[in-house]
């Protein structure tokens, strides 16, 4: 067995375990703190992507302006959809949402396609983030830390934002109970659109860092975003740790995978799931009911 290559592997199996934590924790954000199923997460994804695209091709705006613009924009478009669509639901049955969504983002995919075509394009890496960087036993691409460093810092950022500041405090109250927190001034029904945009923002920022990586292409949030849910449920539903701690762990696995058993690579999240599912229902971190 050669070490180099699994270990090779295994570096850039963390490269797409950063963004199944990015995507999987702003699933958790939304599912943990509003009770909503939003399968259209990868749409939200793919958007940032072509956003960055759009702003460079038609405004001449690079990488590091569409990693701030981009999310911004789909952040604003999340704050649409939950005013108009999703804040109907959340007295409702989670299935629900996860139809609505689901529309939603079979909807979005076929306007993409209509309006940018159905082929990948591509999206060139920042002048400042090109080279490579020696590891020992490979050369990692410069950009590529990048991502694995920001994406790493961005989720735990999120984390402490929720769970160890008063903002996050608040928003858990308005969860648990919106009555009371309304009592004390509160607008709930502010707090939860926001909490809604930023989940699809954070789902933004990950399209934009994979945009150099991946072609952007009109389905490359439908073919992650079943990944990422797979992360979700071994992670624990709306567990915000669980789900950057397993997306990382996971894109290691699969990389190791990638390395010594090549055919079962793109099946070893969903065996995981499984098992986990049998010997662990709620997941790894998530709560008892």
């Amino acid at each position: 067995m050669d070490i180099n290559l699994i270990l090779t592997q295994m570096t850039l199996g963390l490269v797409n375990g950063v963004f199944y934590a990015i995507l999987s924790l702003g699933l958790a954000i939304i599912f943990g703190l509003l009770g909503v199923i939003n399968f259209a997460h990868g749409v939200f994804f793919m958007l940032g992507a072509f956003i960055a695209y759009a702003l460079g091709q038609w405004l001449g705006i690079g990488y590091w302006g569409a990693i701030v613009i981009a999310p911004l924009a789909v952040g604003m478009l999340g704050l649409l959809v939950e005013v108009v669509l999703i804040r109907h639901l959340y007295r409702l049955n989670h299935l629900y949402g996860l139809l609505l969504t689901l529309g939603l983002a079979l909807f979005a995919e076929g306007f993409i396609r209509i309006t940018f075509g159905p082929q990948g394009l591509p999206y060139s890496v920042p002048p400042s983030l090109r080279g490579a960087v020696s590891l020992g036993y490979m050369l990692l691409p410069t950009y590529r830390a990048w991502v694995v460093v920001a994406g790493i810092v961005l989720c735990l950022a999120t984390w402490f934002l929720i769970e160890r500041t008063p903002l996050g405090a608040k928003l858990r109250a308005a969860t648990d109970n919106p009555t009371l927190v309304q009592a004390f001034g509160i607008n709930v029904p502010v707090m939860l659109t926001l909490t809604y945009s930023a989940g699809v923002a954070l789902a933004a920022v990950g399209g934009v860092m994979a945009a150099p990586i991946l072609s952007v292409d009109p389905s490359m949030g439908t073919s992650i975003v079943i990944v990422v849910f797979a992360v979700v449920v071994i992670g624990g539903m709306g567990s915000i740790f669980g789900s950057i701690v397993t997306g990382l762990a996971l894109g290691l696995l699969e990389g190791l995978t990638k390395a010594v058993l090549p055919q079962a690579s793109s099946t070893v999240i969903f065996v995981a799931m499984v098992i986990i599912l049998v010997l662990r229902p709620r997941g790894l971190f998530g709560k008892t009911a």
